[in-house]
């Protein structure tokens, strides 16, 4: 699924995004040859074949093209993305979009340059990935949201769901598998094998019942008969097989570790902890035991060992065979992070599309939780993938991509159509100053042609392959030599590249995009043309967060209302969140904390002049609130999301009416302040607020006095 942003309207955005190809595939399906065949689908039946070709090919690789499908995008209408986003706000929000929702589709598709037939060969891998609980006793279920427009979208392309949840890769992040080892180290490392095992509570298992007590009489004289069969120098080997076997099969002779025992089958949960009481304390000569079975349950045995030093060795032989298995287990559990420790360690150049969101679900699900800044994250993720290329910020800033791309579009589909003609209709011509097209044949396991067409649209394997299409004819396009960097061994070196490498859209809404390599978020000036944003001018000191508003109040209003306190300049623009919610800039910074101060003390009176304030128009009563942009950014850090942002506000605790600057006004002087200090000094600023200008002209303190004398007349 591409992201053409994070965030308007996701089913529409990704319906226009893909269209075009719909239309083209069944073009391509009249200009293809017969050979076309289907891309590579992984799931947990083959991947550790498909694992074992793959270290191969990302071997040979020169880049490698990834794109990942999401069960959803943003969890609340608040968390899309906006243009009076901060960088730091939209990094919490893609860091929410990735720890809720889940990937169920991800698409890794090397590309090597031929040098004799002077083409890459594409190998696209489509994995199937769903998160299921695979170590027992764990307690690591896993939860994630869905939108329905995203599974809508998944549904409309035939995204099989059913072969995702029954046959997906499950997988561990690295997090997890560390969290994990570390629980089997401390329930092993313990000294007491019956710790282990569990028997010091079965040893006092209260016989409470009769048929408990009866059981346990039975199965005692069961297990003296064959003990004591045992021990007797005259009875064979076939006569104590036979004493020890039961006609139901609940007893069977077996040996362990060359010592003779009982395997014990078909027994309840209960009627076992009898058998552990009764074996530890009648018969010191035995071992009650439990191992890896061969099928997911253990098995449960009674083994007869000839002393203290033979038993204490079976012990701990047996402790260290249930840590083997439980590290295997875990090992096993870590599922297709495989792949993506392959991609780590192999260094290759990653290439995406608008993959800022991508590469945050590739840390959160597979390395460890997201770090809760920017910064950090930056500084973590080049330690795993130090070189990684969005080909949206490569198209964008090249004149000649621009306006090859119709309407300024970069969306992957209409990309991959606009400067890959001759893959995507078969046209052996190409836009781009005439340059001659780069030829890229497809294989998958034996089979191999240049014609090549995906069985299913819009699947995170072809969609990976579009995208490392587009980042190859780029790359000619800038005059790249792939010979003489495969022969170098490091396309990563080019110097055409490096103005495009480790550089993503951190919100294409707004344009930011951050620098892998130093962390700093800057605007994209390059795509200033492109980005056709209302507020160019943002100056987030000016900016003040109102929500809890009557519903259904038009940004006009709101500024007309606050025009007649501060004066027609004073607000800048008006944005809403959500029908309740607005962001407002002011003209001046200075104008936040009064506006915030005049609220407060509006909240506060109940007087005439207050309630017929003009704000009074725009305030909800006691249900309004105000905060600096700060609050924006402590709210949007919360893990909570609530569909509107006043519950959200409300859940994350903040219950201020105004959150303003209290606790600076604490801080000068270091003096504290007690409620009622608190109360005196907001009630002689009123007096001060209501007989000042405030930033208004005299015209309009007129008008205002006009409008107070009007509406104490009506009354």
């Amino acid at each position: 699924m591409k992201k053409l942003c994070m965030w308007k309207s996701l089913s529409t955005t990704r319906q226009l995004s893909h269209a075009p190809t719909t239309v083209l595939t069944t073009r391509r399906r009249t200009l293809s040859s017969s050979s076309s065949f289907d891309i590579k689908n992984v799931t947990k039946s083959n991947f550790e074949s498909a694992l074992k070709d793959l270290r191969g090919l990302l071997r040979d690789a020169d880049f490698v093209a990834v794109d990942l499908e999401m069960t959803g995008v943003t969890s609340a209408p608040w968390r899309e993305s906006f243009d009076y986003d901060r960088y730091d706000i939209s990094y919490l929000k893609v860091k929410d979009s990735a720890e809720k929702f889940a990937v169920v589709q991800f698409g890794v598709c090397p590309f090597r340059w031929d040098s004799h037939k002077q083409s890459f060969i594409a190998h696209p891998h489509n994995f199937y990935i769903f998160p299921r609980q695979e170590i027992p006793g764990s307690n690591q279920s896993r939860e994630f949201l869905c939108q329905t427009t995203s599974l809508d979208f998944l549904a409309k392309y035939q995204f099989d769901f059913n072969l995702c949840v029954r046959e997906g890769i499950s997988y561990l992040s690295r997090s997890q598998e560390k969290e994990a080892l570390e629980r089997i180290s401390s329930i092993y490392m313990d000294e007491s094998s019956d710790s282990v095992f569990g028997l010091s509570e079965d040893a006092d298992f209260p016989l409470v019942r009769m048929a408990d007590v009866l059981f346990a009489e039975r199965m005692k004289n069961t297990i003296r008969e064959w003990r004591d069969s045992l021990l007797s120098k005259g009875s064979s080997s076939s006569e104590i097989k036979q004493i020890s076997t039961d006609p139901s099969q609940r007893f069977q002779m077996v040996f362990f570790k060359t010592r003779p025992g009982l395997a014990l089958s078909d027994f309840t949960s209960r009627q076992l902890r009898v058998i552990k009481a009764v074996t530890k304390k009648h018969f010191k000569d035995l071992a009650y035991i439990r191992v890896a079975g061969e099928a997911t349950s253990p098995q449960q045995l009674i083994v007869y060992t000839d002393s203290n030093d033979d038993r204490n060795l079976l012990m701990k032989e047996v402790k260290d065979g249930l840590r083997k298995d439980a590290e295997m287990k875990v090992e096993s559990a870590v599922g297709f992070r495989h792949v993506i420790d392959l991609l780590s360690s192999k260094r290759k150049l990653i290439v995406g599309h608008n993959c800022f969101l991508d590469v945050a679900h590739m840390y959160s699900k597979f390395i460890g939780p997201l770090p809760s800044t920017a910064e950090d994250y930056v500084s973590s993720l080049q330690k795993l993938f130090p070189t990684i290329v969005d080909t949206k910020i490569l198209l964008n800033a090249n004149g000649v991509f621009r306006q090859t791309l119709n309407k300024n579009n970069t969306s992957l589909s209409r990309a991959f159509v606009s400067i890959c003609p001759h893959i995507a209709l078969g046209i052996k011509t190409s836009s781009l100053a005439d340059r001659p097209c780069v030829e890229v044949e497809v294989q998958v396991d034996e089979k191999r042609s240049s014609n090549w067409n995906s069985g299913a649209k819009h699947e995170a394997g072809y969609d990976a392959f579009m995208t490392g299409c587009i980042f190859a004819q780029a790359c000619n396009h800038l005059g790249i030599d792939f010979t003489l960097h495969v022969l170098g061994g490091d396309l990563v070196k080019e110097t055409k590249l490096q103005n495009y490498i480790n550089r993503l859209y951190l919100s294409w809404v707004s344009g930011n995009v951050i620098d892998l390599s130093s962390g700093k978020c800057t605007p994209d000036s390059s795509a200033s043309s492109n980005l056709k944003s209302r507020y160019q001018d943002i100056s987030f000191p000016s900016i003040i967060l109102l929500w809890g508003l009557p519903s259904k109040l038009k940004a006009k209003e709101i500024r007309a209302c606050i025009a007649q306190a501060f004066g027609p300049n004073s607000v800048s623009s008006v944005y809403h969140l959500d029908e309740s919610a607005v962001f407002i800039q002011f003209s001046k910074p200075e104008l936040v904390s009064k506006f915030l101060e005049l609220k407060e003390t509006l909240s506060r009176n109940s007087d005439p002049i207050s309630v017929l304030h003009p704000l009074s128009n725009i305030l909800n009563g006691e249900n309004t609130h105000a905060a600096t942009y700060d609050v924006y950014q402590q709210i949007c850090s919360s893990s909570i999301s609530k569909k509107l942002f006043a519950d959200q506000a409300e859940a994350v605790g903040i219950k201020h009416k105004t959150v303003s600057s209290r606790a600076e006004r604490g801080k000068k002087g270091n003096q504290v302040f007690d409620e009622e200090t608190d109360v005196r000094m907001f009630d002689e600023k009123a007096d001060d607020l209501m007989s000042s200008p405030y930033g208004c002209s005299e015209t309009d303190r007129s008008a205002e006095s006009f409008y107070l004398d009007e509406a104490l007349a009506s009354k």
